[in-house]
């Protein structure tokens, strides 16, 4: 009985997944055939029936696989000792693959297919929590290390992180000429300006301004 090698058999099924994404973001998944998906990925129909077993299945397999890299790389920011940078990297990367033309026809086409289908739904809301709570635990250590503002909640802050991610898609829909590069400068500084701690105002001294407060008589 011939074994079956794991590394080449995940990557296989990796390139179908990849190959069924292009698909269904240029036609949609009910326009999709079986028979297209294996032309992009150059396979024959048996050989995708043996990964998947319905165009459904590869559909799903997507936003399973999106679930595996969301997990990774919220591994790999834990492991930045910088809770700031591990925010970032976290944001940015997520937005850099978002910001593609393919991922924002595919966001559409599956917020489009969920309210047809509730378990894929629940696997899209479960990737979207699973996002969010490890923002959430980021955020609560960049506050106790004071490198953002504690009076904030993080769950709130990650549940606007998210949705900040989230903002460029509509944007990439309706000009799709968009500096991606540019686009996360101006995120990046965005997120910077309002988790920033606030600086504590100067106590007023008696009778005067505060010491950093030029009083507006010196110079009569």
């Amino acid at each position: 009985m011939r074994t079956v090698d794991p590394v080449k058999h995940e990557a296989k099924r990796r390139a179908i997944l990849d190959a069924a994404a292009g698909c269904f973001a240029m036609k949609g998944f009910e326009k999709t055939t079986t028979a297209e998906i294996c032309r992009a990925a150059g396979i024959s129909t048996g050989s995708l029936f043996h990964y998947f077993p319905n165009k459904r299945a590869v559909f799903a397999g997507i936003f399973e696989q999106d679930a595996d890299e969301t997990a990774a790389l919220l591994a790999a920011a834990g492991e930045i000792e910088d809770p700031w940078e591990a925010i970032l990297h976290v944001v940015l990367h997520v937005s850099e693959q978002l910001l593609h033309p393919v991922a924002a026809q595919l966001v559409l086409e599956v917020a489009a297919q969920c309210s047809r289908d509730a378990d894929l739904a629940g696997l899209v809301q479960g990737n979207d929590r699973a996002l969010r709570d490890g923002l959430t635990g980021l955020v609560t250590r960049a506050m106790d290390a004071g490198r953002i503002d504690p009076g904030l909640a993080p769950g709130t802050v990650a549940s606007w992180l998210v949705a900040l991610v989230d903002a460029p898609l509509s944007r990439v829909i309706l000009e799709p000429d968009l500096d991606p590069a540019a686009e996360l400068a101006v995120m990046k500084e965005l997120i910077a300006r309002f988790l920033r701690p606030v600086p504590a105002i100067p106590p007023r001294r008696a009778g005067g301004y505060p010491t950093l407060v030029k009083s507006p008589r010196a110079d009569r």
